[in-house]
């Protein structure tokens, strides 16, 4: 049985669909790449497997590239300033802070066609890019918005785990939580922290930011909960989860003890397709939900978009895929 959607992201209908997935012949074989935040992350490596499958299907070849370790938008310029000078047929590129790479290295960009995906420019910057594949962020922090009310109708405290503050997307997801929680987002578009909206707010400390480290995120996650300060936690990327175990043995007594205790918060996560392990903390009561994205797919879609341009061919400025919710007591969805 699979595991049922609480709700989905529809996909953006543009009328170059058909051309996007359509096998498009090459007289050569191309070499592409994603720029990751890190590449050391379940989303960017599932997103590389799908990018480079769909790439090996066509005779061509998709990279990985980026550091490994915590995002820094300094190592990824230095990243994406070494994949210019590879001489690639275009380049994908999830953005950390995008004013800076504006202003550094993308300045190198050249001939290369580029895009992004997972993480956009902001506004000012996205004449650089061609178009962009991932999630609408600001819907998917609606989303789990959504979440946080189902678990408290009537309100409460809230907390945001997130990376840093210049991470385009996740500032688009935090806007969008706060949104849909103060119910009126056409009065806020600057995404002001919540202070008794239909209930909800934010303590002083939060958001808490750089949790792009499991042990950073589990070490602010348990000094948050064991102060009793928030009712609803939701980090807005996988990092807690990033070993399932890890989560599991750090947490697992605090959240007992909590329980006993009557005053545990409810945890929403967003994450890449969840493994077993990762499933196997839901359905223990560890995590009270997730949202997942369809990280192959973006990658897929990303690998269309690049070879549409190489081969001078027109592209949708967006191709947004779905979300998915899992909630314990069914089995999981399909990656």
């Amino acid at each position: 049985m699979k595991r049922p959607h609480f709700f989905r992201l529809p996909r953006l209908a543009v009328l170059l669909c058909g051309l996007l997935l359509a096998p498009l012949a090459s007289a050569a074989p191309l070499q592409f790449a994603l720029v990751a935040k890190r590449v050391d992350h379940r989303f960017f490596i599932l997103a590389a497997e799908g990018c480079a499958e769909a790439a090996q299907a066509q005779g061509d070849s998709c990279l990985l590239l980026g550091a490994a370790g915590p995002t820094h938008f300094r190592r990824q310029n230095e990243a994406l300033k070494a994949a210019f000078e590879r001489g690639l047929d275009g380049i994908a590129l999830s953005v950390t802070h995008s004013k800076w790479l504006a202003d550094h290295a993308l300045q190198r960009a050249g001939k290369t066609p580029l895009i992004t995906f997972d993480s956009d420019l902001g506004p000012a910057e996205q004449p650089l890019r061609k178009g962009y594949v991932g999630l609408d962020n600001l819907l998917f922090g609606q989303q789990l918005g959504m979440l946080a009310q189902r678990f408290r109708p009537q309100g409460g405290r809230l907390c945001i785990l997130s990376g840093r503050p210049q991470d385009t997307n996740l500032s688009e997801r935090i806007r969008g939580i706060r949104q849909q929680l103060r119910g009126e987002p056409a009065a806020n578009e600057a995404g002001d922290r919540l202070s008794g909206e239909h209930g909800w707010s934010e303590p002083p400390r939060c958001p808490l930011y750089d949790t792009d480290d499991q042990q950073n995120a589990l070490l602010k996650l348990a000094t948050l909960m064991d102060a009793g300060e928030a009712d609803v936690i939701i980090s807005t990327g996988s990092w807690p989860i990033h070993q399932a175990d890890t989560y599991r043995g750090q947490l697992g007594p605090l959240l007992a003890r909590l329980d006993k205790q009557g005053g545990r918060p409810a945890t929403i996560i967003a994450t890449p397709e969840p493994n077993a392990a990762q499933l196997a903390l839901l359905d223990d009561g560890l995590v009270q939900a997730y949202l997942s994205m369809e990280s192959r797919e973006i990658g897929r879609q990303s690998y269309w978009m690049m070879k549409r341009l190489a081969q001078g061919l027109p592209v949708a400025e967006r191709v947004l895929v779905e979300s998915h919710v899992y909630l314990p007591g069914a089995a999981p969805a399909n990656p």
